[in-house]
């Protein structure tokens, strides 16, 4: 399926939750466009499309007119105010047959817990005449406040509501994003199904006696399952050269941010704060619409530290957007999608089997065919690198000061090893954290990983940790790296397999049970 088109009619690169991705690459030229965003084109945009018509046959205005129809329609039916605000069942979403059916109601994840228990009447949410439904989803959520990060780049479907004078705040725990747009219709949420990976809500921002989170399917997976996604229900941030509106300046680039990527492009359309010097960012600035890609005076834009200078920062929940949140949520976002790529994939590649073995009426068990391992251990092996910060961008050189609110926060909720260790510990030094394993080890979605791949996973891991594999991949983790991470996990984390604690007892190393837990997360 190709994400890389460009249409004159179809001009949707302001729509998504957290993004927009518009091609396969990792670069994404500002005026190539998604066409499989037919379905969310707003009615402002189908007036943009009608202008931009440049053939004046009779055939060409009618679909310029039935574009503009049907876009007017949804557009009504998303924002409606008090009443449904999310597209459901109606268009192509990936991934809706078995063996993944992603439109089963059968969810765990966080918000549908949630939902859950306002259904009961466990649970309240409380509306603010200033900040609406925000500061009792966060609560309820176990999402911290100080985990805020401030986008002006408009990269929402309430892109008309988001400038540089009113950025889009976000917040994220280790399984919930949130979106708060200044004067929004609704509040935007990505939660993670342990199976499922990303479901997407919205919240009315309207007061009501019994507000609802409505799933959005169409609306965002139109963005969110893309290339920037790992082509799977996932999450991903975006740098871009932003003009002083917050659209994206003509035939600039755009990035696609992760823990590899370059300090210098990162941050581009997003407001930083916190003490940073040395390597350039694109963070704090725009560009002339006729500059192109030529950089921005990044002397003075790194200058701003206070928000306060650039918009009104009492109409958010804090006056920050902390360097170290930026960092932290350049690494979740594609751990989370490299976990759900594993878990579909293998998915996939057992269903298949299964029913090559029905047709050709195998019994027993019968050992997995080579490209059905290939299938579910290559994306296994890209996780486990990305787990452990294999070509993480250096930080040598940025001179981030901490600790921060949002570290001090991110820190306390660490499972602690008796050492007092945890992998929520950060360096900021020459790297994000002190101990370069993801925290999201813990998480339910790794846990949830299918057989045959969490095995491989856990395997190569500690294969890896007891310097088994010194292969060149892993070759910037040092000895004493490993050994830590391996104590750390032996220590803290439940459900290893045997081989771990095999190896655990043959070394006198603690297992878990002798961890204490200063905060679960």
């Amino acid at each position: 399926m190709n994400y890389g088109g460009r249409s004159r009619i179809l001009a949707t690169q302001r729509t998504g939750w957290f993004m927009v991705q518009t091609n396969h690459g990792r670069n994404v030229s500002g005026n190539e466009l998604n066409p499989r965003s037919k379905a969310s084109i707003s009615s402002g945009a189908a007036r943009d499309a009608w202008r931009s018509i440049s053939a004046p046959g009779l055939s060409t205005r009618i679909l310029a007119l039935l574009v503009m129809i049907v876009a007017a329609g949804i557009g009504w039916f998303i924002l409606r105010a008090h009443g449904q605000i999310a597209v459901r069942n109606q268009g192509y979403v990936p991934y809706s047959d078995a063996p993944i059916n992603y439109r089963s109601e059968d969810l765990s994840d966080p918000v549908a817990k949630l939902q859950q228990r306002l259904a009961q009447g466990k649970g309240k949410l409380k509306y603010e005449p200033k900040y609406g439904y925000l500061k009792s989803v966060l609560k309820l959520l176990k999402v911290p406040v100080e985990s805020q990060t401030l986008v002006f780049s408009k990269t929402s479907f309430q892109y008309k509501k988001i400038s540089p004078e009113h950025p889009r705040a976000l917040y994220f725990n280790d399984d919930v994003y949130v979106g708060k747009v200044h004067d929004g219709k609704a509040i935007e949420i990505i939660s993670f199904d342990p199976m499922q990976g990303a479901i997407f809500y919205l919240l009315d921002e309207h007061k009501v006696n019994k507000p609802v989170f409505q799933r959005a399917e169409l609306d965002c997976t139109q963005c969110h399952i893309a290339a920037g996604t790992r082509n799977v229900p996932g999450v991903l941030l975006r740098s871009i050269y932003p003009t002083a509106t917050g659209t994206q300046a003509v035939g600039s680039q755009s990035y696609i941010t992760d823990q590899e990527s370059p300090i210098k492009d990162r941050w581009g359309g997003w407001y930083v704060t916190g003490k940073i010097a040395g390597q350039p960012h694109l963070a704090n600035a725009v560009v002339e619409d006729n500059q192109g890609t030529s950089q921005s005076d990044q002397a003075a834009s790194t200058k701003l530290v206070s928000l306060t200078n650039a918009f009104d920062s009492s109409a958010y929940l804090t006056p920050s957007s902390d360097v170290v949140a930026h960092l932290v949520l350049a690494h979740q976002t594609q751990m989370h999608n490299l976990i759900t790529l594993t878990n579909y994939k293998t998915r996939l590649a057992l269903y298949a089997e299964s029913t090559k073995k029905n047709s050709n009426g195998s019994a027993g068990d019968v050992p997995l065919s080579e490209s059905a391992r290939i299938q579910f251990e290559r994306p296994a092996e890209q996780l486990l690198r990305y787990l452990l910060f294999v070509n993480e961008a250096p930080l040598s050189g940025v001179g981030i000061e901490v600790p921060s609110a949002f570290a001090k926060e991110f820190a306390a909720r660490g499972i602690r090893d008796r050492k007092g260790r945890s992998l929520r510990d950060f360096d900021l030094k020459t790297r994000i954290f002190r101990y370069p394993c993801s925290y999201l080890i813990y998480s339910a979605s790794f846990d949830d990983l299918p057989e045959p791949a969490r095995g491989y996973v856990y395997h190569r891991l500690l294969q890896i940790l007891t310097g088994q594999d010194k292969s060149g991949d892993f070759s910037g983790l040092s000895e004493d790296d490993r050994r830590a991470i391996l104590e750390i996990l032996l220590a803290t984390k439940p459900g290893l397999p045997g081989e771990w604690k095999d190896y655990a007892r043959s070394n006198h190393i603690p297992v878990h049970g002798s961890g204490k837990e200063s905060h679960a997360s």
